[in-house]
C-alpha cells in the first residue's frame, strides 16, 4: 500500500513537472531528442518548443495574485489619506470643529493630519470671529436706526414742518428702512451661517401659501400674478429661516418683474422619503432677460443682477446670499437659471431626512 501512495504521488509529481516546466527537445531526423551539445545551424536540426496550457494559467495566476496583494497593501498603507480627504469633504460653515486626529499611521502620514488640523482651527476661528463680528455689530447699529426713525416720524408730525422738511424727512425715512433691511439681512445671515441648532418638522407648503398671501398686496404694486401649485410637503428644518427663505425669493420675484408678470411657486414632496430623497420648492418669475453668466454671481452678498449695489429698486443685495446660506444649513442644494422669455427660475432642494 505504501509502495503504490509512493508511485502514485511520484507519478504525480512528474506529470505536473512535464507540464508546468517541461522542456523543448531538438528534432534531428530521429536523433535522440536530449542532445547534450546544440547542433550547428546547418545540422538541419529544428527545436520544438513545448505548449504547456497550465504553466502559462499557472503563471497569470501567480501575477494576478501578485498584483491583488500590493494593491490590498497600497490600500492599508494609504488608508489614512482616504480617511483625511472624506473628513475634508464634509467640512462646511456648518461643521468646521470636524477634525482628522489621526493616531495611528506612518510619521509623515500623523504629521501631514496635525497639519491640516492645525490649519481648521485656525480657520475655525476666523470665521467664527469674523461671523460674531457681523451679529454684534448688526445688534449695535439697530438701536441708533431705530431712533433715528422715531425721531424722523415726530418731526414729520410737527404742524409746523415745512414743505422741504418733509420732503427731507421723508428722504431720511427711506434711506432709514434701507439701512434697517440691511441690518436685519446681516443678522439672519449671520444666524443661517451659523447652522440649525435644532429641527422640527415643517409644513413647506403651507409656509409657501402664508408667504403668498402676505405679498398679495406688493404683487398688486408692481401689477403682479402669483401663481402657485402647492403639494402637502414635511420636511425637517427651521420654519423662521424656511419662511425667510421663501420671503426673499418671493419679494425678489415680484420686485424685479414687468408689468402683468407673473410669480410661479411649486412645492413638491420627495418621491421616496424614506430613501432620503428631497422635496423641492421652485419659484419662477417672468421679468427681463437675465444673462446666463450673471448668474453665477447672484447669490454672492451686495451682488443684484443688472445694477450696482446701490441702485436699482430699494434692495440690498442680501436677499439670495441669505437664501444660498439658509439652504445650506438645510443640508440642501439651489440652483437658479433664467428662463428663456425672460425672469429667472430658482430651484431648491432640501433632504427628507436631518442633514
Amino acid at each position: 500500500m505504501c509502495g503504490t501512495g509512493f508511485l502514485l504521488i511520484a507519478g504525480t509529481a512528474e506529470t505536473l513537472n512535464n507540464l508546468l516546466f517541461s522542456r523543448g527537445y531538438w528534432n534531428c531526423g530521429g536523433i535522440g531528442s536530449d542532445l547534450p551539445f546544440l547542433p550547428p545551424a546547418s545540422s538541419g536540426c529544428q527545436y520544438n518548443a513545448p505548449v504547456s496550457v497550465f504553466g502559462w494559467v499557472f503563471m497569470l495566476a501567480l501575477l494576478a495574485a501578485t498584483g491583488w496583494s500590493w494593491w490590498l497593501f497600497a490600500g492599508w498603507v494609504l488608508r489614512p489619506l482616504s480617511d483625511t480627504a472624506q473628513t475634508v469633504r464634509r467640512l462646511g460653515p456648518q461643521n468646521l470643529g470636524q477634525r482628522i486626529r489621526l493616531d495611528s499611521g506612518a510619521d509623515s502620514f500623523k504629521e501631514l493630519a496635525d497639519a491640516i488640523d492645525d490649519a481648521l482651527d485656525r480657520l475655525a476661528a476666523g470665521y467664527e470671529s469674523q461671523r460674531r463680528f457681523a451679529a454684534n455689530a448688526s445688534h449695535e447699529l439697530r438701536t441708533p436706526l431705530a431712533v433715528q426713525r422715531l425721531l424722523t416720524e415726530v418731526a414729520l408730525e410737527d404742524p409746523a414742518a415745512g414743505h422741504d422738511l418733509r420732503r427731507l424727512g421723508g428722504q431720511l425715512l427711506v434711506a432709514n428702512e434701507r439701512n434697517e433691511r440691511l441690518i436685519e439681512g446681516l443678522l439672519t445671515l449671520a444666524e443661517s451661517d451659523r447652522g440649525l441648532q435644532g429641527v422640527i418638522p415643517v409644513r413647506l407648503d403651507e409656509l409657501a401659501a402664508k408667504v403668498l398671501d402676505s405679498h398679495g398686496e406688493l404683487a398688486d404694486k408692481h401689477d403682479v400674478t402669483l401663481r402657485r401649485k402647492l403639494t402637502e410637503t414635511v420636511l425637517p428644518g427651521d420654519p423662521v429661516l424656511l419662511e425667510r427663505l421663501i420671503v426673499n425669493l418671493v419679494s425678489n420675484a415680484i420686485t424685479y418683474n414687468e408689468p402683468a408678470g407673473w410669480v410661479e411657486v411649486e412645492v413638491e414632496p420627495p418621491p421616496d422619503a424614506a430613501a432620503g430623497q428631497h422635496g423641492t420648492l421652485i419659484v419662477r418669475n417672468t421679468g427681463p432677460l437675465v444673462a446666463a453668466e450673471s448668474v453665477t454671481t447672484m447669490f454672492e452678498p451686495f451682488r443684484r443682477l443688472g445694477a450696482e449695489r446701490l441702485a436699482g429698486r430699494g434692495g440690498v443685495g442680501l436677499g439670495l446670499a441669505i437664501v444660498r446660506s439658509i439652504v445650506t444649513a438645510h443640508a440642501g442644494t439651489v440652483h437658479a437659471r433664467p428662463r428663456q422669455d425672460g425672469g429667472l427660475e430658482v430651484k431648491i432642494e432640501l433632504p427628507a431626512r436631518p442633514g
